[in-house]
């Protein structure tokens, strides 16, 4: 379950197959809105990013990526999204995120290795009061249309919070999905740290906003980042970007327009605000038809 290294094997030594990897970042409840939006619009625009080799879901994205690989059609899934009548029952959390900020930012002050300041933000997480566990797994369990793993290789980043070691959740890792969403989703301060195993995990975007690392050895990789928050992060996109490109991948990589940052301002800035989920998803939709362009020179 444990394993802080791309796992690309399989991949080495085939110098014809092109392969496709699709990093979805973290970014609440807009940023779940906003991806599953611009992925419709994307297929809109004759671009099914779905076909992916590899699906790496950090948070936000891991419920998308989780949602994307079901067998749902984008259609059904945007629909959850825009139609109340069909959308999931969310808890709306209203972390301190000040608060939140300067103690994340004294966890990494004081130093040490990735995993000793891990273990510092997961003790501060495990020590805010949250809603219970069991209250926080019905949201997710309402968010996912299907609960088993699928077939497409899909990998969930979470950080275990007394070790501070980066975890990838996969299908034969002998967790339920639902389990590995939610511990991918467990932002400090907001939701509870999730149970599995005796272990307690933590939001994946506590190590990397996106973990694109993890596709490391793939040839070609789209990643889509809601907007970024001000936290510190041991790896930045940028600098994981930059080390595969290094490393020969092409990579495009999509941040929310001007609209959807206008509307996020509207709300404070709060990704968290269940309310904005039926405007970002059209802004992503109509996002996703400007881009089509760019992600098509990449993956086509």
């Amino acid at each position: 379950m444990h394993n802080d290294q791309p796992d690309f094997e399989q991949f080495r030594g085939n110098t014809t197959m092109t392969t496709h990897a699709l990093v979805l970042g973290g970014g609440g409840i807009v940023g779940i809105a906003w991806e599953t939006g611009l992925l419709v619009g994307l297929a809109e625009a004759g671009i099914d990013i779905r076909n992916a080799d590899l699906f790496v879901g950090t948070s936000a994205g891991a419920n998308v990526s989780a949602q994307i690989t079901s067998g749902l059609a984008l259609d059904e899934l945007f629909q959850r999204q825009v139609d109340p009548a069909l959308q999931a029952h969310e808890l709306a959390p209203q972390p301190d995120f000040e608060k939140m900020l300067a103690e994340f930012t004294r966890a990494f002050k004081e130093g040490g290795t990735g995993s000793e300041i891990l273990q510092r933000i997961g003790a501060l997480a495990l020590a805010v009061p949250t809603a219970p566990e069991a209250q926080r797994r019905e949201v997710i369990v309402s968010r996912l249309p299907v609960h088993s793993w699928p077939q497409s290789r899909l990998e969930i980043v979470a950080v275990d919070a007394q070790s501070g070691k980066r975890t990838i959740f996969k299908q034969d890792s002998g967790v339920e999905l639902v389990d590995a969403v939610m511990a991918s989703s467990a932002l400090p301060y907001a939701y509870p740290p999730t149970t599995i195993n005796q272990h307690r995990y933590i939001d994946g975007g506590c190590y990397s906003i996106a973990n694109l690392d993890l596709a490391a050895g793939f040839d070609k990789v789209l990643v889509l980042q809601p907007d970024l928050p001000p936290f510190p992060f041991l790896e930045s996109l940028d600098e994981q970007r930059e080390r595969l490109q290094r490393e020969g991948a092409q990579i495009e990589v999509i941040t929310p327009d001007e609209a959807i940052k206008a509307a996020l301002a509207s709300v404070g800035g709060n990704a968290l605000d269940p309310s904005l989920r039926g405007i970002a998803a059209n802004l992503g939709r109509e996002q996703g038809k400007h881009e089509a362009a760019r992600v098509a020179a990449l993956w086509q």
